[in-house]
């Protein structure tokens, strides 16, 4: 191949593009090969004639459209990203020169929520963040960016962002159910209530572990997946605990941890399961005799722990017999107060005391009740006088005794004998002589007369 291209006293350098056309009055440049100024942006070809050498200028024309150094784009950022972070760039190239060559950046193909979360920059191609990303909310982000030249040549690339999750939600706790108040016979392992956690966040920062406070006569059993029982570990008394306030502490296992806590007041049902207690063993009453009918004699008083019916006291007279006679003809009872009246006056010569039984029953179902002994101790009123057995009266008011006629002075005419149905101060006599006695003279006697 010849280095040179000879037309008529003119050479042209051997190239790819140009030859040489020569008439007889001008030396034409042709153009033989089209040119690529992407491949070669200048030429220099060496004419030789009587006079120099020819230089050509290639121009630019917009064949190529801008191509992004990577097909898909990705990134991953946290949840808890601030405002302004950093997303990536974007970077892309043009072959072309001045405005064919130079490249502007938009968003394409977008939501209009990811539009809220993300900026652009047109020239730079740098994302940064303008909005909030919550992983429970959104977890992956898809979108295109499309690259543009000055004279409208494009191409376009794929951005995907994954959210990454941070633990920042703490567990929520819910009551599903609850038997509220619970009754205090209820056997322990007794099922109170069923509680479910739920952690918005994901891996270890949603698994979570949930307590209960020790001092409590309850704990948690794990059911299905994120759901317990409460029940009860012990046996319940209302007239001791009647209340309780239970606190539920869910924990996750993220780093930092969160945790989050749920009160639950649970109250105590109450079951007739105390019977009446009377405040003292035994209870005495006096009474003075020739009482007026009706009266107040004692009070007895009963406590039952329990609650409003089962608590209620109603007091009455165990049924019995005094000296063969029905308690009721001696006593009644105030059902409500437990005052105790007598029903007839009583008499101490006949009976000194006597006792009954007082029951105290509560209103519950069934009732349950205890029993307490009342005596009655009847006190002496002096209303007897006293009588004279001996000697016996004759007659209204006279009785005679024969006296010897050798008595001496001193000598024992007669013996009175009195008794008095009182008692003891009542019932003590003294004797004195209240009339003149007269000695009658018939015979050998003397006769005394009162």
């Amino acid at each position: 191949v010849a280095d040179r291209i000879d037309r008529e006293g003119y050479t042209l350098e051997r190239n790819e593009n140009f030859v040489l056309a020569v008439d007889s009055n001008t030396v034409q440049l042709v153009l033989e090969k089209e040119l690529d100024r992407e491949q070669r942006h200048d030429l220099k070809l060496l004419l030789t004639a009587v006079d120099g050498v020819i230089h050509v200028t290639v121009l630019d024309a917009n064949d190529n459209a801008p191509v992004f150094s990577q097909a898909v784009y990705k990134a991953s950022l946290p949840e808890n990203s601030p405002l302004g972070t950093r997303v990536l760039t974007v970077n892309s190239t043009d072959a072309d020169e001045g405005m064919n060559g130079e490249v502007t950046f938009e968003f394409s193909r977008m939501s209009d929520k990811t539009r809220k979360m993300f900026t652009l920059n047109h020239v730079t191609g740098e994302m940064t963040v303008i909005g909030a990303l919550d992983y429970e909310d959104e977890s992956k982000y898809e979108m295109f960016i499309e690259g543009k030249d000055g004279y409208g040549l494009s191409s376009d690339t794929k951005v995907i962002i994954e959210i990454t999750d941070v633990n920042d939600n703490a567990p929520v706790i819910y009551l599903k159910s609850l038997t509220n108040p619970i009754p205090e016979n209820a056997s322990p392992g007794s099922e109170v209530g069923i509680i479910n956690v739920q952690d918005r966040d994901s891996e270890n920062n949603r698994q979570v572990r949930c307590s209960i406070q020790q001092n409590v006569p309850f704990k948690l059993v794990p059911s299905i997946k994120n759901y317990y029982s409460l029940v009860t570990t012990g046996e319940l008394d209302r007239e001791l605990v009647s209340d309780y306030n239970i606190t539920i502490t869910a924990t996750d296992e993220g780093s930092p941890p969160l945790s989050s806590s749920k009160s639950i007041q649970l109250s105590v049902a109450d079951v007739n399961d105390n019977p009446p207690v009377f405040e003292e063993q035994s209870y005495s009453a006096h009474v003075t005799e020739n009482n007026i009918p009706g009266a107040s004699l004692c009070s007895v008083t009963a406590r039952d722990p329990d609650w409003r019916q089962n608590g209620t006291v109603i007091y009455s007279l165990l049924p019995g017999e005094v000296n063969g006679v029905p308690v009721s003809s001696f006593l009644s009872v105030n059902g409500e107060t437990g005052v105790i009246h007598a029903v007839r006056s009583f008499d101490y010569e006949q009976f000194r005391s006597f006792k009954v039984q007082v029951v105290a029953r509560d209103n519950g179902s069934p009732p349950l009740s205890s029993n307490v002994t009342v005596r009655v101790f009847i006190t002496d009123v002096n209303d007897n006088s006293p009588q004279i057995l001996y000697p016996a009266l004759e007659g209204k008011s006279f009785m005679t005794e024969l006296v010897p006629k050798a008595a001496h002075g001193g000598s024992l005419v007669s013996k009175v004998i009195a008794v008095d149905a009182d008692y003891g101060q009542n019932a003590w006599l003294s004797y004195h002589i209240e009339c003149v006695i007269q000695l009658v003279y018939l015979g050998n006697l003397f006769v005394v007369q009162l």
